[in-house]
């Protein structure tokens, strides 16, 4: 049964083999973690570590200070400081993040509709509202074939 649902959690899961997620399902059963708990929670594990898309709703949750994310730009604002190169909203299927692109980050401009990928963006809390900021560590893709600027 192990086996079986680490398999299927190893599709969803990019870049973990099967073995290591039926290792830690199977550590978590013998401590006495029910198998639907057990899988459950180590998907949550698996897909907030580090260099792994993390779903939109589940950034505040994660435990550490840079994700990755992939999504649409759906809505940018003009910036009213000179710092801020662009800001923006960024949305996938389960929810939308506010960010920020700071000007010193020579990140490309991204564009309303643009499908991207932000790799290690730095979250931030702001009147208790989670936000990312793109920083010299980050990188933009486009995901449809385009370039980003």
């Amino acid at each position: 049964m192990v086996n079986r649902k680490a398999a299927r959690l190893a599709e969803e899961l990019n870049g973990w083999s099967r073995a290591a997620i039926s290792r830690r399902v199977a550590e978590r059963v013998v401590s006495g973690v029910e198998i639907p708990t057990a899988v459950m929670g180590v998907f949550e594990d698996f897909q907030q570590s580090p260099g792994q898309v993390v779903p939109i709703r589940a950034v505040g949750g994660v435990d550490h200070h840079e994700v990755d994310l992939e999504g649409s730009v759906s809505v940018l604002w003009e910036s009213t400081h000179p710092a801020i190169r662009q800001v923006g909203l960024l949305e996938d299927e389960t929810g939308q993040i506010k960010f920020t692109s700071w000007a010193k980050s020579g990140k490309p401009v991204v564009r309303e509709g643009d499908q991207v990928r932000f790799r290690a963006v730095a979250k931030s809390w702001y009147q208790g509202r989670c936000s990312v900021a793109l920083t010299g560590r980050s990188l933009v893709t486009k995901l449809d074939g385009g370039k980003a600027e």
